[in-house]
């Protein structure tokens, strides 16, 4: 399993278009990836309702931790991903 933190910078956090955005990068990979949210609760980031459930607004960190065949890979990019667009 790869991890990495991340404080959220958009302003509306993981809201309806920012995690659609998320959502179709993830399923780019084949590796399970997990947002774990600051009161520890989590949700695939594979799946649109379970993220916007999470309720990460703009200045709250987050663990994604992706776990797979292509983990080293996902890791980097979505950590660019998550830099440049939340």
């Amino acid at each position: 399993m790869k991890s990495f933190n991340y404080v959220i910078t958009d302003e509306v956090g993981i809201h309806a278009r920012p995690a659609g955005i998320l959502v179709k990068e993830a399923k780019k990979y084949q590796s399970k990836v997990v947002i774990v949210n600051k009161d520890g609760k989590s949700a695939e980031a594979k799946k649109l309702m379970a993220l916007m459930g999470l309720g990460v607004k703009c200045g709250d960190p987050v663990e994604v931790q992706i776990t797979g065949d292509d983990e080293e890979t996902a890791c980097e990019e979505l950590k660019a991903f998550f830099e440049n667009n939340l």
